[in-house]
């Protein structure tokens, strides 16, 4: 199996212990992360051949973070150094009815000011047949949204498949540009698409009809078929498009699921009760990464390929921290039907 390459910013995640408030702090913990960093980690951690590429400035910080990709056994060789500083994130954990909460510190961070020509990307595509985007990095600034079409458009003319999470967010287009004036550009390079209904409504106006996805537990996936079918009419390189269905009871609990659509079936996966939730950011990134993993490993079978992908990011909801770090036999165990939890000796 050829090597898988993903590109976006990794940041310093900074939380009050617990479960505090930010008011309550007085001292931070410490974890690097981003979507497209967690990504890589849990590809890495099933066993497979990845390279993250972004931009580190040139100082501690920086290095911690290119320690904790090397530390999860994930390829470096191209990130580029240079810059100002390290992204931050905050992030106050809820609990129960009080949800949690993002503040983000990345302004004139290294990767916002990365440029188009500052990756080789034919170089990072040598032996490469994967690269993984998502909508994060070209909300940061117009330099990054350019440095990511030029990465599709080389792994287009490479024939290296191409996949996005369009993860949309609403704090960070700052900088003179709707979502809907850059993405779908992006888009229609990427044979694979993932992204809930809140991507699809914020950056191409696509919503779900007949059903309410903002509150409560239950999330019928058949309400999404005319979403997914309406992004691969948009986009029609697409061959498979996905939505991940999480009902949210409280910030403790939450149901989770997904369904994909391969332009003839839609494909269901079973639903999970996460009762008991520990740290839930990452869990969109753990599913795109069993994902790729299920679409690479599973020999076509697109059911489960998907089946994975929800059990992997179940498991990341028991797991402190941005990224998942569940092997492939915790995911087939789960899958199996265990779900005891009981030690393992």
């Amino acid at each position: 199996m050829k090597k898988i390459v993903t590109f976006g910013e990794i940041m310093l995640r900074l939380s009050p212990p617990g479960w505090a408030r930010f008011s309550q702090a007085n001292s931070f913990d410490v974890v690097y992360g981003g979507g497209e960093s967690n990504v890589a980690v849990s590809l890495a951690n099933y066993g497979l051949n990845v390279d993250f590429v972004t931009r580190l400035p040139a100082n501690d910080i920086g290095d911690c973070a290119l320690m904790e990709m090397r530390k999860r056994n994930v390829g470096t060789n191209h990130i580029v150094r240079g810059g100002e500083r390290l992204g931050i994130y905050f992030l106050e954990t809820g609990a129960v009815s009080r949800g949690s909460k993002v503040v983000y510190d990345r302004t004139h961070s290294a990767m916002s000011t990365i440029q188009k020509g500052m990756v080789d990307w034919q170089s990072v595509f040598k032996d490469a047949d994967w690269f993984h985007w998502t909508g994060i990095t070209p909300a940061i600034s117009q330099g990054a949204a350019d440095a990511c079409l030029e990465a599709i458009q080389m792994a287009n003319k490479l024939g290296v498949t191409v996949s996005t999470d369009l993860n949309y967010r609403k704090k960070l287009w700052k900088y003179g540009k709707e979502p809907g004036d850059v993405m779908p550009e992006l888009v229609a390079g990427c044979d694979i698409i993932l992204g809930n209904e809140e991507d699809a409504e914020k950056h191409f106006g696509l919503h779900p009809e007949g059903v309410d996805v903002t509150h409560g537990g239950s999330v019928d996936g058949e309400a999404y078929l005319s979403v997914l079918k309406q992004l691969m009419e948009m986009f029609p390189r697409a061959k498979k498009v996905i939505t991940t269905l999480r009902g949210s009871i409280s910030a403790s609990h939450n149901t989770w699921s997904g369904v994909l659509y391969d332009g003839k079936k839609l494909f269901k996966a079973p639903t999970y009760q996460i009762t008991h939730i520990v740290d839930r950011v990452g869990g969109g990134d753990s599913f795109m990464g069993g994902l790729i993993y299920g679409l690479l490993t599973s020999g076509g079978d697109d059911q489960k390929a998907l089946n994975f992908a929800v059990a992997a990011s179940c498991l990341k909801h028991t797991i402190q921290g941005d990224a998942n770090l569940s092997t492939v036999e915790e995911v087939e165990k789960l899958l199996s039907g265990d779900a005891s939890g009981r030690v393992s000796r």
